[in-house]
């Protein structure tokens, strides 16, 4: 008798429920995000998709702990985010999560050495990394002693995710990260993209680059702060 094995049971990183976000500006309130509820797996790429103004950007500042709901809910790995204070936000923040944004320099620090920015990763969630090892995955072997200005602006998004690597980070986030890019350039980051999957991260993505959502295993689609349906191609 042949006994299957049991498919993989897939777990959520992010649990959000009627999740609301306002600002407050001048002219009066203006509502960000309204009633979205959304499960965020605990690995492959989840793509926030929608136009200008739809509110991704603000999601992706929620998920981030950056951003407080003024309404519903949001459970991170198993904990409601909403009962901690500003350090616990802050360490699970540090210890759990990267962020990676649209300008690839905002994201590196440019008076260190490429294998430095991720030795500085590595320390900065008091862990060590091996550079080399890092680099060969994301195909940047031989550029350890460059300074960051020699990379291309591809090589240096790349060097972002890199860092996220070098910190262990069970969770990526990225705001637009291919915007700023040329084809070329937002080719490799795609890769990039591809090989955390493949190392089960979880990886969220807000984007309007048609490239970025095909590549997405979830779509979920914003528009006017609202979720409009996701799409599962997992």
């Amino acid at each position: 008798m042949h006994n299957e094995e049991p498919a993989a049971t897939e777990r959520t990183v992010f649990a959000l429920r009627d999740l609301g976000v306002d600002y407050r500006p001048p002219t009066g309130t203006v509502t960000a995000l309204d009633a979205v509820t959304l499960d965020v797996p605990d690995r492959g790429i989840t793509v926030l998709a929608g136009p200008s103004g739809s509110g991704k950007s603000t999601l992706l500042r929620v998920l981030g702990l950056f951003e407080r709901p003024a309404r519903g809910t949001v459970t991170f790995g198993g904990t409601d985010t909403g009962q901690l204070g500003h350090r616990a936000r802050r360490a699970l923040r540090r210890d759990r999560l990267s962020q990676v944004f649209q300008n690839p320099l905002d994201n590196l620090l440019d008076h260190l050495t490429v294998a430095n920015n991720l030795r500085a990763a590595a320390q900065s969630v008091r862990t060590r990394c091996d550079p080399a090892r890092i680099l060969a995955q994301l195909g940047l072997a031989g550029t350890a002693d460059w300074r960051i200005t020699a990379l291309s602006g591809g090589q240096q998004q790349r060097l972002a995710f890199g860092c996220a690597l070098a910190r262990g980070s069970s969770v990526i986030l990225a705001d637009e990260p291919t915007s700023q890019l040329d084809d070329g350039s937002a080719d490799l980051v795609l890769e990039t993209l591809r090989l955390l999957a493949e190392r089960e991260h979880a990886v969220v993505v807000a984007a309007h680059d048609d490239r970025l959502i095909r590549l997405g295993d979830r779509v979920a689609r914003l528009r006017g702060g609202k979720l409009q349906g996701v799409e599962d191609r997992a």
